[in-house]
């Protein structure tokens, strides 16, 4: 994929010719995670352009790791999907994601606040069980943001894959989550929690406390926020 190759013959060298690419192995994660669309996967990677993540792409289909499959209608988006050779690399980069939760510092963490990637995380890792018996929309405001990065919306609704909206959908909404950018994705990594947020005052929630507990509980953090951090 490279034309600085190791000239080594050690599979290690091999596969980071491969891998190492930069943007290469966060391709990989936003397949993992479910994205197929070429436009979800720009959400995922939103400061990769889109002439570097179609060669991006075609790399990984050329080395067996990606597939792309044809849409069964014209008018639809063609899909992408990892190839037995893609799921293999699932361990390695969860292996890679724990790493980096245990030993990079939280502030060289939070020194890449991103609102865009943050939301698009917790809009993909939503849990709403049990599911809502109506539409739940929930609008997220960062008030150290300034538009399009300020206000985002999330809807939940029963039989459908929650959705996110950055220019507003015009329901009633049934909890606003008002917050800065820092504060939120502390707690969606696990560095602080709800209760301290909550309790600080640098986040509130405003609706019925149903509600409040509802999404608590529909958003658990991140998928490494577990993992315990030692770096020190």
């Amino acid at each position: 994929m490279s034309n600085l190759s190791y000239r080594q013959f050690c599979p290690v060298a091999m596969a980071a010719e491969v891998l190492c690419n930069r943007w290469t192995l966060l391709l990989v994660r936003e397949l993992m995670l479910g994205s197929s669309h070429f436009n979800d996967l720009r959400r995922g990677v939103p400061r990769m352009s889109s002439a570097l993540l179609a060669k991006r792409l075609k790399e990984l289909q050329a080395c067996g790791i990606v597939a792309r499959t044809a849409p069964a209608r014209a008018a639809d988006a063609h899909q992408y999907h990892l190839t037995a050779a893609g799921q293999e690399l699932r361990p390695i980069v969860e292996a890679v994601g724990v790493w980096g939760q245990r030993w990079v510092t939280t502030e060289a963490t939070l020194r890449h606040l991103d609102a865009n990637l943050l939301m698009w995380d917790i809009r993909r890792n939503v849990r709403p069980e049990p599911a809502p018996a109506a539409r739940t929309t929930i609008e997220f405001i960062f008030g150290d943001r300034v538009p399009p990065e300020r206000n985002y919306w999330l809807l939940v609704e029963r039989g459908h894959e929650p959705d996110l909206c950055t220019v507003d959908p015009g329901f009633d909404v049934d909890l606003y989550v008002s917050t800065d950018l820092r504060t939120l994705t502390e707690v969606w990594l696990g560095y602080s929690d709800w209760p301290s947020a909550l309790h600080s005052g640098a986040l509130r929630l405003t609706g019925p406390p149903e509600r409040a507990a509802q999404l608590r509980a529909w958003l658990p953090g991140s998928p490494f926020a577990a993992v315990a951090k030692q770096a020190a």
